[in-house]
């Protein structure tokens, strides 16, 4: 950048600048075919404190998001596992800004301010090359926490505390806004539309994980050992959610004699886990390597819940070729599963409404193959694949609503160039 970077780093300031872009197309079924461009231009900002003034272990963080084109999952597919992670609503918006400070040699960490939590929470090493956004920030809280939680392109404001008691073990935990928009009525990326809004008017979001990894990374025979983490982790929302199926009066929503009010539960939660593990490495050329991961999440409570259960998981192989070390070929797959109460909605809505074509929801489940290309040390393409059946778990063409929305068969590419 005309020796931008070499001037910042003399301060101890890092730029970062990424570019998305991605054409992604419906083949068969959805409500409609076409393909559509959509993409997302990231610049980040951080300074490490030791090198710009001489405090030991703090970073500072600024990003920000340039999101354009238009949104294919939700003008096409009508899906709930959107095609692409980053997928939104075009705007220019702040994304993150917060302080990290580490402490005893580093053993704890504290970050405070603006944060995305998918960035650290409910993370899979492998699971990072699909498009597909349930396979980084699953289903179950992207229908259930408000607003989708606090994620790309949305934050909230919070503290983030990480410890590493041993060398495999560590503790993440965090307290955030309930959400990450001002109202929880509405479009939350619209709510909030530059990311300046910074509400503290809502609930708590509070989030743990404990993780183990083995062997530790740096010790004698890691880099040929098959590596594995396991993770295991909760949240808790003490938001106000809105019944799926009941009115304040303990009538269905779908009766005509129903006030039309849902009835108001407080607080949400659901458990979590996240499997990596390396499955085989070549002999002779231990960077060559398969690896599997798992991320089941499930809740009990499904009165005001729409996912009560769902999981992804997937296959990674890195260097699939030989030479090519930086490429990487997945395959991949999601399940959600729609509650007992929105399913039960749906029936009650059926039984009022004789002779209306009123499908039950049940389960949406969607299969993936991508390649990750490295072209260039500056440039990768993404070729992708992904077939989605029971589109919305079953919900009505709304431009022929006498019958379902039909499988989807989706391919495109994506192209990311860092500057």
């Amino acid at each position: 950048m005309g020796g931008l970077r070499p001037a910042l780093a003399k301060f101890g300031v890092t730029l970062t600048l990424q570019e998305q872009s991605e054409v992604l197309g419906n083949l068969s079924g959805g409500r409609r075919q076409g393909f559509e461009y959509d993409g997302q231009t990231t610049g980040t900002l951080q300074m490490d404190t030791q090198k710009a003034f001489g405090w030991n272990g703090g970073l500072f963080n600024v990003s920000g998001l340039q999101i354009h084109g238009r949104n294919l999952s939700t003008d096409d597919l009508l899906v709930l596992q959107s095609v692409s992670n980053i997928e939104a609503d075009p705007a220019t918006r702040l994304w993150e800004l917060w302080y990290q400070q580490k402490l005893f040699d580093d053993k704890i960490d504290i970050k405070v301010g603006q944060q995305s939590i998918d960035q650290e929470f409910i993370l899979s090493q492998n699971s990072g090359v699909f498009l597909n956004s349930s396979m980084a920030w699953t289903q179950l809280p992207a229908s259930d926490m408000p607003g989708g939680g606090p994620v790309s392109p949305l934050s909230a404001l919070g503290v983030r505390l990480h410890a590493q008691p041993t060398d495999s073990i560590s503790l993440l935990g965090g307290v955030f806004n309930g959400s990450p928009s001002p109202s929880n009525v509405g479009d939350p990326q619209k709510r909030n539309p530059n990311g300046l809004s910074f509400p503290l008017n809502g609930g708590v979001l509070a989030i743990a994980e404990l993780q183990y990894a083995y062997p530790p990374q740096g010790a004698p025979g890691a880099d040929t050992a098959l590596t594995r983490s396991y993770k295991i982790g909760a949240w808790y929302d003490s938001e106000k959610f809105s019944d799926l199926r009941a009115d304040t009066m303990g009538l269905s929503l779908a009766d005509p004699a129903s006030d039309g009010v849902a009835a108001a539960r407080r607080g949400d939660f659901a458990f979590y886990g996240v499997v990596d593990q390396m499955l085989y490495r070549f002999e002779n050329d231990p960077g060559r390597n398969i690896d599997l991961f798992v991320k089941p999440t499930f809740t009990p409570l499904q009165d005001r819940n729409l996912v009560n259960f769902s999981l992804n998981g997937g296959l990674t192989m890195q260097e699939p070729f030989v030479g090519r070390a930086k490429d990487v070929f997945g395959v991949g797959a999601g399940y959600a599963r729609i509650s007992d109460s929105a399913s039960a909605f749906d029936q009650d809505r059926a039984f009022f409404n004789p002779g209306v074509y009123s499908p039950v929801r049940r389960s949406e489940t969607f299969i993936e193959a991508t390649y990750q290309y490295q072209a260039t040390d500056w440039w990768q393409i993404q070729p992708d694949f992904q077939y989605i059946f029971n589109p919305g778990a079953g919900v009505a063409n709304p431009d022929n609503p006498a019958q379902k929305v039909k499988n989807e068969a989706v391919i495109g590419a994506r192209t990311t160039i860092t500057f």
